[in-house]
């Protein structure tokens, strides 16, 4: 039997790691360039694009933007409604799509397959295709809030949320994800007794890590990121989201500056998500697994 050379197994290691570092510096670059301009003013942050100067925090260099980003938006008030937004639909995304999916692998019932087809069809269809119609829909419907019955969601936060509770491609990944797991357990659970509500959140949901973590992060991106439904629905500053604050910047006196500062603010919430998901993904797999 042939052994690997140690040498070449080496240089194969440094030229993986060498090229994943390139890989990530050309990912970096575009947030270095975004924090770095946020801290130089608009004169010195356009003629520093044409070199090496933009990656660099030389020149005049302050806080300046952040300050002014402030004074012209409620900065503060836009994060908050899209992380509480954002937060809230992924937390109901996971938890209505997991159990649509564990009905379509684990119960038996008539038309599950027909369902499921119909769910999935509705990847094809373009969302400004139903833009109106949803909106004549939510507008409509009656709500009971704090402030009693009322007709109609606009400017809201439950506009923003509850036509995105669940999709299809969330259940297509959670059902992807069930009909890989072991047919063994759930027969085993069924023969002890267990109920079907307590095989779905101690037996497969336990296992399920790897595609919360997945479909937790599509989501995300998708809520954090809105844009044409928020500008549809809500007219109030006070339930707008970050992204439809960004049209403050481009109003009157656009300034580059405080542009990179508004975005390098909202970026925060989009990487404390990473890295606490990526931590919490890392514990799934490592704590879970299926012993023979």
């Amino acid at each position: 039997m042939a052994q690997i050379d140690p040498s070449n197994r080496g240089l194969r290691l440094v030229t993986r790691y060498a090229v994943l570092v390139l890989i990530a510096i050309i990912f970096i670059f575009p947030l270095v360039f975004m924090v770095v301009s946020s801290l130089k003013p608009d004169q010195q942050l356009l003629s520093d694009t044409g070199n090496l100067r933009a990656f660099l925090p030389v020149g005049d260099i302050s806080l300046d933007n952040y300050s002014r980003a402030f004074q012209r938006a409620p900065v503060g008030l836009f994060i908050f409604n899209s992380v509480l937004v954002t937060g809230i639909t992924v937390t109901l995304s996971l938890l209505i799509c997991s159990l649509a999916a564990f009905s379509f692998v684990f119960l038996e019932w008539r038309g599950r397959g027909l369902l499921l087809s119909i769910i999935l069809a509705t990847l094809i269809v373009p969302f400004e295709t139903i833009a109106i119609p949803l909106l004549l829909i939510v507008n409509q419907l009656p709500w009971i809030g704090l402030d009693g019955f009322s007709v109609g969601w606009l400017n809201s936060y439950q506009v923003q949320i509850l036509p995105w509770a669940a999709d299809g491609l969330t259940i297509f990944l959670f059902v992807q994800y069930f009909r890989d797991l072991p047919r063994e357990l759930i027969e085993a659970s069924r023969v002890e007794g267990a109920s079907w509500w307590m095989i779905y959140r101690r037996v497969v949901m336990p296992l399920a890590g790897p595609v919360l973590a997945t479909a937790a992060i599509l989501k995300f991106l998708v809520m954090y990121n809105q844009y044409l439904w928020p500008l549809l629905v809500v007219q109030d500053e006070a339930y707008r989201p970050v992204m439809v604050g960004l049209q403050y910047f481009f109003q009157l006196n656009r300034a580059w500056g405080e542009i990179m500062a508004y975005l390098s603010m909202i970026t925060v919430p989009v990487l404390a998500f990473y890295f606490v998901l990526q931590r919490a993904f890392i514990s799934s797999i490592a704590s879970t697994g299926v012993k023979g």
